[in-house]
């Protein structure tokens, strides 16, 4: 090859292959900078990994997002309920937004504003979830020229026959509000707190003006800062009893299973299972009444966990479907005494209590109100037309004879 034979000439003649470079005195006054040696530079090297070989570490699940049960204690039947609260969003809220109004009524534009009282998500169209609901709602154009939001024919015989149910079932409302004034520590309730959870117990929307018929039962007073407040006026023996001590008194097997409140022992007893089952029993019962001055217990101690656990149940138990959210508890905090503890109490009870939903945003279920494949076993009358209200929802049109089809 031609460069072998010219290193072997060169290697034959005695010439250097690479010149050395003269040297430069130290002496001399003026040294080039050009021949200074600087130091090895590693800057083209890699030193750090590439973001694309880096393992990427899973972010730690926000409590917005994060369901309260794992996969292995999911209850899928109290999980759909909650999904099915979010389909009818839009059509509950616009529901009880739409009756106040004028004329049952509402101007299209004003509707893509309100949001947050229609129950559809902010920057969408509201002109996007009302086709969903043909047999419900209806749209036309006024004598003005504009767009206007009502509900159709079919929905308001639906309501008329809704507001014949409420009057029916006035009395048991009105007990229902008794029994939750007795559960509070000063035995009253601001009449807005009252108006905000009347769909949890099926409260007509105009109880304020219906409580001056039971003069016996109720007082309107008005506080310091404005806001009417309702009081009980009578103690009614009959309805001082829980749901909790009817269950004692008919199953009182039952009503031992339905909680736990382990008993704080040391390790050195050596407890068989079944010793320390009987042993947790008797720090179970009894248990503190939720029409007791419970409130003035000390407020971490063992009896005062009890007193708000039958609360809770007391509360849950008076619901129309034995079911209510973490909004609608923390609504009663104050007048139940229940402390910032209240999600991990529960959490410690999963024989009688089911908690849905994400960390954030659960929804609580007192099991005992459902059957094994989660279905209420006591429909209330309004729960029985809520649900023919939803099954209509969803269904796109009528036969000639005015009765909605099925899809």
């Amino acid at each position: 090859m031609a460069w072998l034979r010219l290193f072997s000439r060169t290697l034959k003649s005695g010439k250097p292959i690479v010149r050395s470079l003269p040297k430069i005195s130290s002496s001399s006054p003026k040294p080039n900078p050009n021949l200074t040696t600087q130091p090895f530079s590693t800057s083209f090297l890699i030193t750090k990994t590439p973001d694309k070989f880096k393992k990427k570490r899973k972010k730690p699940e926000s409590a917005r997002t994060k369901p309260v049960q794992h996969d292995s204690t999911r209850l899928q039947h109290f999980e759909s309920l909650v999904t099915r609260d979010a389909h009818f969003r839009f059509l509950t809220r616009s529901k009880e937004f739409i009756t106040k109004q004028p004329d049952r009524i509402l101007r299209l534009d004003d509707a893509g504003k309100l949001y947050r009282e229609l129950g559809f998500p902010r920057g969408r169209k509201v002109t996007r979830y009302i086709p969903k609901h043909p047999l419900i709602f209806q749209t036309y154009r006024h004598s003005d020229g504009k767009m206007w939001l009502g509900f159709s024919d079919f929905m308001e015989d639906l309501l008329e026959e809704e507001r014949a149910l409420m009057d029916s079932m006035e009395l048991d409302r009105v007990n229902r509000v008794r029994k939750l004034l007795m559960m509070t520590k000063d035995k009253r309730i601001l009449l807005s707190k009252i108006h905000h959870t009347r769909l949890l117990f099926g409260i007509p929307d105009d109880f304020r003006d219906r409580v001056g018929k039971y003069p016996d039962y109720f007082r309107v007073v008005t506080g310091q800062d404005g806001n009417r407040i309702l009081e009980l006026v009578n103690w009614d023996l009959n309805l001082s009893v829980s749901e909790l001590e009817r269950t004692f008194m008919v199953d009182e097997d039952k009503a031992r299973r339905a909680f736990k409140f382990p008993l704080k022992h040391g390790i050195e007893l050596e407890l068989e299972e079944k010793d320390t089952r009987k042993l947790n029993q008797l720090n179970t019962l009894p248990l503190v009444s939720p029409y007791s001055d419970g409130w003035k217990l000390d407020v971490w101690t063992l009896e005062a966990e009890k007193y708000r656990v039958g609360i809770v149940h007391e509360f849950l138990s008076l619901t129309l479907e034995k079911r209510a959210s973490i909004h609608h508890i923390v609504e009663f905090k104050d007048e139940f005494s229940l402390t910032r503890q209240t999600y991990q109490m529960l959490k410690k009870q999963p024989s009688t209590f089911y908690l849905a939903g994400t960390e954030m945003n659960w929804t609580v279920f007192l099991k005992d109100g459902y059957n094994g494949d989660g279905v209420l076993i006591r429909k209330d009358p309004q729960v029985l037309f809520n649900e023919k209200l939803y099954k209509i929802a969803d269904m796109q049109q009528m036969d000639n004879d005015s009765h909605p089809i099925e899809r």
